[in-house]
């Protein structure tokens, strides 16, 4: 006669076997990965602000190069064109005011658009890092 061997809970068919649960734990890895994305978005949205801003200095530095240089070939033309030193020596005041106005507003505008340059360049950044340690009032 045949010994009955008795078989294991996880031998018969109709047992199931146990699987495995699959909770989704907060790792440092997970943490890691979400910060370096985050960062890395900060960076790029940084990027785009700075060449928005780069491109509006550098239309402003083209726009100046090209008034100053229109305005210093006419000067010259009534330099040439005057009969007489008081007439030149006229000439050269006026042009020596205007190219200093002309001069301290680009410089005015050409200073304003460097600190929207800063700003925008870190104000991803600030965003970012407002996220990472909130302000308790």
């Amino acid at each position: 006669m045949a010994k009955l061997r008795a078989k294991s809970i996880h031998m018969l068919p109709m047992a199931k076997r146990r699987t495995k649960r699959k909770r989704k734990v907060p790792t440092v890895k997970d943490d890691v990965q979400k910060t370096t994305n985050e960062n890395v978005d900060a960076t790029m949205r940084s990027f785009e602000g700075a060449t928005k801003a780069t491109q509006a200095i550098a239309g402003e530095v083209a726009d100046y190069t090209r008034r100053s240089f229109e305005h210093g070939a006419k000067t010259m033309e009534k330099l040439l064109g005057s009969k007489s030193p008081d007439k030149a020596f006229e000439v050269q005041t006026e042009y020596a005011k205007a190219a200093y106005v002309s001069y301290v507003s680009h410089a005015t505008k050409l200073g304003q658009l460097y600190a929207d340059l800063g700003q925008e360049a870190f104000k991803s950044y600030q965003d970012f890092a407002a996220k990472l340690t909130p302000v308790k009032y």
